[in-house]
């Protein structure tokens, strides 16, 4: 009887709390993504205004309120999607749904030319991945990152040269011909992207055969976008398959690191940094960026590899105070929690071509390029547990192989929800991508 009288107090106190404030600030704490709910109702109140007045404006703030309304809503749709949701879905969908819309012309035109100048004249991207690659690097005990880079190229050299044999006889077997299979389909997958990857390739081939460019580009480009879709939604049940068996996985680390080193790693790197510190961490991933923007001028090295190498020798020096380090975890938590999304959908809008990515839509194709990146990533996870790695963990990273560049790592370490692999992704995109367009091209001068 106490019992029962107790809930009716409480049920009775919970009567008596009026609306203002409390139940004002429960509804405040509804998010969308991360955007209160009321705030949200605002901002999708305050764009369609915008737009019925003929002139979205142009500068940042508005930017930044397009990208974060409309990233977290395809993020909400894909993350309640059956089934799909617990494989990257909102990673997907922010990515390929606005393509569509794009593509279609169900955007409105001035809010998706805004988004397109914004997302090409900032290049915010490269602030995203410098703010990852610094923060994930910094954050690591010395040791394993160590370990971690000279171990990755195993998995990755070995799956790479498994999924060429593999889709190259697939593709054969499905009637494509071995020479297109193997040069427009199997190669275009790992040649690390787009601006890396595709564009290279289709103007060495042109040189080499004695053809246009443009229809080489075009065969090549939907190569790259099914491969790099393929690599997400695998990394999506790899992550869910980690759930269910988490000795497979490191959860965004690539081998189990020793007690001593755990223990050193939260003695060393603080939880909590003031405000200045984070603001110091923050544009030191700045400055890192921009010595290798310099170092791809000077050198021709991809800008965010050369930043990677620089951020490596940093944490290994130790030049860097473990208070900074602290710092460049929370720049590191912050664009992954709150930029990710809007920038996918970023992506989507001004870098995705839907027509593109439809023309390449035909069983054999699409079976070819399927079993390539599966190849990749299954070999990669087979090597990684002979390495005694984590072979969930590595088969993501062998993924990013097959990505499409940058945008393909983003999309794809979201989809699994291990941002923390970025610096071994861009390894496994920008220099494995790199090998790959330069050995082919070698390789088919000498045969032509």
């Amino acid at each position: 009887m106490e019992h029962t009288g107790e809930l009716s107090v409480d049920a009775e106190k919970r009567e008596r709390t009026p609306f203002w404030p409390n139940g004002w600030w429960a509804i405040v704490e509804l998010r969308v993504g991360i955007i209160p709910l009321p705030i949200y109702v605002l901002l999708i109140g305050l764009i369609i205004g915008f737009v019925l007045t003929g002139k979205v404006p142009g500068e940042i703030s508005m930017a930044i309120a397009v990208l974060v309304v409309c990233g977290f809503t395809c993020a909400e749709i894909g993350k309640r999607l059956p089934f799909f949701r617990k494989i990257g879905a909102g990673a997907i969908v922010a990515t390929f749904l606005p393509s569509f819309l794009a593509f279609h012309h169900l955007l409105p035109a001035k809010m998706l030319s805004m988004v397109t100048e914004f997302t090409n004249v900032s290049n915010f991207m490269y602030l995203f991945i410098a703010s990852i690659i610094v923060g994930s690097i910094f954050s690591m005990d010395r040791h394993v990152l160590v370990r971690g880079f000279l171990k990755i190229f195993i998995p990755l050299a070995v799956g790479s040269l498994m999924a060429g044999i593999v889709g190259t006889a697939v593709g054969t077997a499905l009637g494509l011909g071995m020479e297109h299979t193997l040069l427009y389909v199997v190669i275009p997958i790992m040649a690390g992207g787009v601006g890396e990857g595709a564009i290279p390739l289709s103007v060495g081939y042109s040189e080499i055969m004695n053809v246009a460019q443009g229809p080489v580009f075009a065969q090549v480009l939907p190569s790259v976008m099914i491969g790099s879709l393929s690599a997400i939604l695998f990394s999506g049940l790899l992550s869910w398959l980690g759930e269910k068996k988490p000795h497979l996985t490191g959860n965004g680390m690539l081998e189990p690191a020793k007690d001593d080193e755990i223990i050193a790693m939260k003695e060393e790197i603080p939880s909590t940094p003031d405000v200045n510190t984070v603001a110091a961490a923050a544009i030191t991933a700045i400055s890192l960026y921009l010595v290798g923007l310099l170092c791809h001028r000077l050198l021709g090295l991809p800008a965010p590899v050369a930043m990677l190498f620089v951020a490596v020798f940093i944490k290994i020096g130790r030049f860097v105070s473990p208070n900074l380090q602290g710092g460049a975890r929370i720049v590191y938590q912050f664009f992954s929690t709150a930029v990710t999304y809007p920038l996918l959908f970023a992506i989507g809008t001004a870098m995705t071509p839907w027509d593109k990515l439809v023309a390449a839509i035909n069983l054999p194709n699409v079976v070819t390029i399927v079993c390539t990146v599966a190849t990749l990533m299954g070999t990669g996870f087979f090597v990684a547990k002979w390495l005694k790695m984590y072979p969930i963990d590595a088969a993501i990273v062998n993924a990013c192989h097959s990505g499409q560049g940058g945008t393909g790592d983003v999309a794809i370490l979201t989809a699994s929800n291990r941002m923390s692999l970025m610096p071994f992704a861009q390894i496994a995109t920008r220099i494995g991508g790199a090998l790959t367009v330069t050995v082919t091209l070698l390789v088919l001068s000498r045969l032509h």
